[in-house]
């Protein structure tokens, strides 16, 4: 078969391309001088034919010749719907180089989250996060990546990659500072919408200044001519070929192709034969050569355009209804032709599949111009030939996503195994578009709901908002059983509260409640409704506790829903400020030998992740912070097994991160809410995570008296009115009125504390612990109002000894001694030390003792508190202590 002509033509792409040459040599270079270099990023921008793939080519020449491993894919205009199609061609020479117990060892903890994507190992049982996967994506480039140094990574055609190779691309280009690897990326300028061109812009912003390809000039154009067709090819005929074909270099490599095949002579006299000659070589021009060369060849160029890329000599020939023997003449004058080109080893490994076109262009021309009727039709028989190969639903569904509708039962049925097939390996948006192309089929009527039902629950993780319409809709349906239908309640009310409308939630659960017969399935949703309440945060509703306590009252934990309602009851009480020994005996009780009961771990879908957190922050609250650390680190541990990194790991972060705040690990509680809003920051801002990550830590960096650094976080964050709908642990009003006191607007801080109070009334939350706005507005107020403060005070010690943990009444006591002079300031310190040294809250204990120390004038006191205020992080406080110490 003929192939793309070598010499001159062959690389008339780099003509004038010498500073983007020099641009790749010297990023080469700087990747070989030093293996812990930061990587770097290259994008090449241009039209279709400006030559960035003959760049990637030159790249590809530079590094192999200078020892460095290359690693090359490409994107492809018919399987943008394929996931992980372009990473898997990246990672191809090391995946295949690997024997399965070597891969597992490279990837660690990712190869089960990254294997499926990949194609290396079967689906797990559970799905997977998206987020995760990616993440692992990550993980395993970079592992490999060290492995193979120096390693170039070479995308082509990226603008046609599929959104999980972009959304990987875009993850990894974040973490090039730490990983000596090049990668140079090759893309169309606009032509993509939507997240796709959001991913594509966040590469680019990564990139070294982007590479903006040109047109070729007169003089380079000229010289190509004159290199490819003689020296004797005169001015007229250069300044023709440049002008009909713009400059772009691989139209003016094809016309010249075209010159010479036709022997027409380079002069003056046969410049006006040019522009005829160049509309052979593009569009319809393309087309009507195709065609001239006979209705076989042509067909099998369709069956080709329909394969797109892996073009299968066999199946192209099964697609095009054909002889083997006549499918290779076929290919044979399609390479003449300059359409098809045999493929060629890349990153060393034989190709899957034995041709490819020539150029995008040619592909794309030769694709649209299948009649469309026929170009359906083909679609249908190439999913039918790719089912028949064993490859599956899912390798199928790009085509059976271009079939119109046509009632047909087989191919919604087709649509749902390919995207449970996509779900197991992380591809939601993958799973959305088949279970969409099977609802317009339509699916039967007896199916309908299903369809709906398995579309709501592949959005869930990545799109809330919609997961809400499908949901509605597939229970508005006959259709769903019992357990699926009560299943399609719940997540459509998570779906409702994690999009920040907690009421709605709670009159869907309530409306299925109420036809449901007594057992099982209406116990269920009795907790869902009430775990909904509970995390309600403006006014209380009517009856909401004693319903909740005479409900539970007759549970022994028998089973999850009783353990769910045990738990809920355990926080509503904590929240309360009930008896602390009766909140954790209630929390005990939801427990099967002190361990999460199976289906309610941190990675089952029964009852979602809020449950646990309401667990984990009762056992806070109560001062049983060992369990509460054990609980937390136990559903960080699974979520990482399970890669689920998007909004369950942040939620787990933030919650870590307050267990170490109350015990007073704060360097420790920073590091986990840093990360929780990182990775908030991932999952989208208002959310109720969101605030959970940014107030937790805003009140550590308070508590390690980083006053500038928590209002500065504030205010890039948004955190001020109006607050969600949810409860947020720590409560965001008293964090924000103790950070505007810190920050010197003490009025406003006040104010921000009385609205903390009213809401605190409203909602029957008298826990001093949880939500501290009392004793810190008791201090704010002593000196323009010592009358109310210490009523404040003296309420927040009656709330604490009712409560009864030593840290709540520690506290209150240490917000009573700072309203008090002379020794019955010193006695009450030394009482709040006493009972803070019991407690496991060690910043608490630290204040209290350099407290007492300055009131007692203390040196030994104040020593104390100094050293536990370093142990704590407690900047702030080691400041106050030895300020204290120089002045005694």
């Amino acid at each position: 078969m003929t192939e793309v002509r070598p010499g001159a033509v062959a690389s008339a792409s780099l003509w004038e391309r010498d500073e983007e040459v020099a641009t790749l040599e010297e990023a080469i270079a700087a990747l070989r001088a030093d293996s812990a270099s930061s990587g770097s990023l290259l994008v090449l921008s241009g039209e279709a034919g400006l030559g960035k793939t003959a760049l990637l080519a030159e790249a590809r020449r530079i590094a192999e010749s200078s020892g460095c491993a290359v690693w090359s894919a490409r994107g492809g205009e018919t399987v943008t719907s394929v996931p992980f199609n372009v990473v898997r061609q990246l990672l191809q020479p090391a995946l295949v180089s690997l024997l399965p117990e070597e891969a597992r060892e490279y990837l660690g903890d990712w190869y089960d989250i990254a294997g499926p994507a990949l194609g290396i190992t079967e689906p797990g049982d559970r799905q997977p996060d998206p987020q995760g996967v990616c993440d692992g994506l990550v993980a395993a480039v970079r592992r490999l990546a060290k492995r193979e140094w120096p390693l170039v990574l070479l995308i082509d055609d990226a603008h046609w990659a599929d959104q999980e190779t972009l959304r990987w691309l875009a993850a990894f280009a974040e973490r090039l500072d730490d990983l000596s690897v090049l990668v140079v990326v090759a893309r169309r300028p606009g032509g993509v919408s939507g997240d796709s061109a959001r991913l594509l812009d966040a590469v680019a912003a990564k990139a070294r200044p982007v590479a903006t390809l040109n047109a070729l000039t007169p003089a380079a154009a000229a010289g190509l001519t004159r290199a490819t067709l003689g020296e004797h090819a005169d001015a007229p005929f250069c300044r023709e070929v440049w002008a009909v074909t713009g400059g772009n270099p691989y139209e003016t490599v094809e016309l010249l192709a075209k010159v010479q095949d036709s022997e027409l002579e380079p002069g003056e006299g046969s410049a006006a034969e040019l522009r005829a000659l160049n509309r052979s070589a593009r569009g319809r021009g393309l087309v009507a050569r195709l065609e001239g060369l006979g209705i076989d060849a042509t067909r099998f160029a369709w069956a080709a355009a329909i394969l797109g890329t892996g073009i299968s000599l066999d199946v192209a020939a099964q697609l095009a209804g054909m002889q083997d023997d006549e499918a290779q003449r076929c290919a044979e004058l399609l390479g003449a032709a300059r359409i098809l080109t045999r493929t060629e080893p890349v990153n060393g490994q034989v190709p899957d599949g034995d041709l490819e076109f020539v150029h995008p262009l040619i592909a794309t021309a030769v694709y649209r111009s299948i009649p469309d009727a026929l170009r359906t039709a083909m679609h249908g028989q190439a999913a039918w030939a790719v089912t028949e190969s064993g490859r599956g639903s899912a390798a199928a569904s790009r085509h059976l996503l271009e079939v119109h509708p046509d009632d047909d039962p087989e191919l919604v049925e087709q649509m749902r195994e390919a995207a449970r097939e996509h779900l197991a390996v992380g591809a939601p948006d993958a799973a959305r578009r088949c279970l969409e192309r099977a609802l317009a089929e339509p699916p039967l009527p007896e199916v309908h709901a299903r369809v709906l039902y398995e579309l709501g629950c592949a959005t869930l993780l990545t799109a809330p908002s919609t997961t809400i319409g499908h949901l509605r809709a597939a229970l508005e349906r006959p259709g769903l059983d019992d357990a699926m239908r009560v299943d399609a309640v719940f997540r459509l009310s998570q779906a409702l509260l994690h999009n920040d409308q907690l009421d709605e939630a709670v009159r869907t659960v309530d409306a299925e409640v109420a036809r449901l017969e007594p057992g099982p399935a209406r116990m269920r949703l009795q907790a869902v409704h009430y775990m909904w309440e509970s995390l309600q945060g403006s006014e209380e509703r009517s009856g909401y506790s004693r319903g909740l306590a005479e409900l539970v009252s007759t549970c022994t934990g028998r089973d999850n829903s009783e353990r769910a309602l045990l738990i809920l009851r355990g926080f509503d009480a904590m929240t309360r400020g009930e008896n602390a020994e009766e909140v954790v005996e209630l929390c005990d009780r939801a427990l099967v030998n002190g361990r999460l009961a199976p289906g309610l771990g941190w990675t089952d879908t029964e009852w979602g992740v809020e449950l646990l957190l309401m667990l984990g922050s009762a056992y806070a609250y109560a001062d049983r912070l060992d369990r509460a650390e054990s609980l937390f680190s136990e559903g960080l541990h699974a979520y990482g097994k399970a890669g689920w990194s998007g909004g369950h790991l942040s939620l787990t972060n933030a919650y870590l991160g307050l267990a170490h705040r109350r015990r007073g690990r704060l360097i420790d509680a920073e590091s986990y809410q840093r990360e929780s809003l990182r990775l908030a920051e991932r999952v989208g801002r208002g959310l109720p995570l969101y605030w959970s990550a940014t107030c937790g830590l805003i009140d550590t960096l308070l508590a390690r008296g980083h006053v500038q650094e928590a209002a500065e976080i504030a205010e890039r964050y948004g955190f001020a009115p109006p607050y969600p709908s949810t409860i947020v642990l720590p409560d965001t009003r008293s964090v924000r009125g103790r950070l505007l006191i810190a920050a010197g607007r003490t009025k406003d801080g006040i104010n921000e504390l009385e609205a903390a109070e009213k809401a605190a009334t409203a909602r029957g939350h008298h826990n001093t612990v949880l939500a501290p706005w009392s004793v810190d507005l008791a201090r704010a107020l002593a000196t323009e109002d010592p009358a109310r403060a210490a009523a404040l005070a003296a309420d927040a010690r009656r709330q604490a000894e009712r409560f009864g943990t030593d840290t709540a009444i520690g506290e209150a006591l240490r917000c009573a001694a700072a309203l008090e002079s002379g020794q019955r300031a010193v006695r009450l310190a030394a009482q709040a030390v006493t009972y803070l040294e019991a407690s496991p809250c060690q910043y608490e204990h630290a204040a209290a003792r350099i407290e007492h120390g300055i009131v007692a004038r203390s040196a030994s006191e104040l020593n104390k508190g100094l050293t536990l205020a370093r142990s704590c992080g407690a900047d702030g406080l080691v400041v106050q202590a030895r300020e204290a110490l120089a002045n005694l």
